[in-house]
């Protein structure tokens, strides 16, 4: 009997071009493709073991004999490629329409609102790299208090300050209002804190970063499993990717080797229920700064240390290891990109070497997850609980 699941979230480790890419200008891209090309191959031995090479469409990897895990790609069913979207549809959320976009900054509507709640003026009001912007603006922020506001290509709402000039309380403070604020046809997915230190030339974001996102529109595998008494335990952005609901425990990370961390320190705690891990470096350090050759680092050091998460597992547990979207470094623009995601599933009680193919709909994986722990259905998606296991 399966008594806990670790689902793993490569955030924006994805596959190659989705068939509807065009749409989102994204035909060519190949996350983990061409992160591998780029970086003459990648040493990812313990995920290849488990499959990975083996998914239908990967490519630049290497094909085992005898995988000892379950193995597939994902098509996302949702309209958008961002984080709220995927983990949303992870957990039984369809999104029809995609979250509002801002490529040539807020409405003065909504900056005027801002102003007016914080008593700071607002700079920046543009789509831009984070960390350019800091290179841009940092030091006139400092001499004025005033505040970094700035989007991407994501639905994004962010907001950069100065951990000396700006306090962190106010800091989230500001962000809070703005969650509140930015609703129904303003609603932005994720506010963003992104506090900074450091001097002009010099500046580097800390890891006390906060994401506000919206409230999941009707319950979702989380609140299922909660209610069935199962413990929900999120590591990383996880809890405010979900604004805390239906998660009976959280912890937040400062990096991916955090994060594994957090991971199997709730593993060594031997609770049943869901261990739903973030590792955000890939997409947020890596990816969006197209850096091809940190990101296959970050790749090799995570399989790396793969082993010891199976190695803390007991017989009764499952781990998935997925993503949301891509990424792809190497890719045109800063942005995400509209990506098959692959899949992953290892444990005892499961089939090895089973190749699922291609599923449709991220939700596929909640659903199969809620049969695990015999729950109640979720609004979206079909298990495959018969065929791995």
């Amino acid at each position: 009997m399966i008594k806990r699941v670790i689902w793993v979230v490569l955030d924006s480790v994805g596959m190659g071009e989705l068939p509807d890419a065009e749409k989102y200008g994204d035909i060519g891209s190949n996350t983990i493709g061409h992160v591998a090309e780029f970086n003459n191959g990648l040493a990812i031995p313990n995920m290849e073991k488990l499959g990975l090479g083996n998914i239908t469409g990967m490519v630049n990897l290497n094909r085992v004999a005898e995988p000892i895990g379950c193995y597939g790609r994902i098509h996302e069913a949702s309209n958008g490629k961002d984080t709220v979207t995927g983990h949303w549809e992870m957990v039984g959320v369809k999104s029809e329409i995609a979250f509002p976009t801002y490529p040539n900054g807020f409405p003065k509507s909504i900056i005027d609102k801002f102003e007016a709640f914080t008593g700071r003026k607002v700079i920046g009001n543009k789509s831009a790299s984070g960390t350019e912007i800091l290179d841009e603006l940092g030091e006139e922020h400092m001499k004025t208090g005033a505040l970094i506001v700035y989007t991407s290509a994501d639905s994004v709402f962010q907001i950069a300050a100065h951990e000396e000039i700006v306090p962190l309380d106010d800091l989230y403070k500001y962000c809070e209002f703005a969650r509140e604020m930015l609703t129904g046809e303003e609603s932005v997915a994720r506010v963003i804190a992104r506090p900074f230190l450091g001097t002009p030339g010099n500046f580097t974001r800390t890891p006390n970063r906060r994401d506000y996102a919206l409230l999941p529109p009707h319950d979702t595998l989380l609140d299922v499993l909660a209610k069935k008494g199962l413990n929900v335990m999120a590591v990383g952005k996880i809890e405010d990717i979900f604004s805390g609901r239906g998660i009976t425990d959280a912890v937040h990370t400062k990096d991916n080797m955090d994060g594994i961390d957090k991971t199997i320190e709730y593993l060594k705690q031997d609770k049943d229920g869901l261990i739903f891990t973030n590792l955000v470096d890939f997409d947020m350090k890596w990816g969006h700064r197209r850096d091809a050759k940190s990101y296959g680092k970050g790749l090799e050091d995570f399989d790396a240390r793969l082993p010891e998460i199976l190695n803390n597992m007991k017989d009764t547990d499952v781990l998935f290891i997925t993503a949301d979207h891509g990424c792809d470094p190497t890719f045109k623009g800063t942005d995400h990109t509209r990506e098959y995601v692959p899949f992953l599933a290892y444990g005892s009680e499961l089939k090895k070497g089973f190749d699922l193919g291609t599923k449709f709909g991220f939700f596929d994986m909640g659903q199969t997850i809620a049969d695990i722990f015999d729950a109640d259905k979720i609004k979206n998606g079909i298990s495959f609980l018969n065929e791995i296991k």
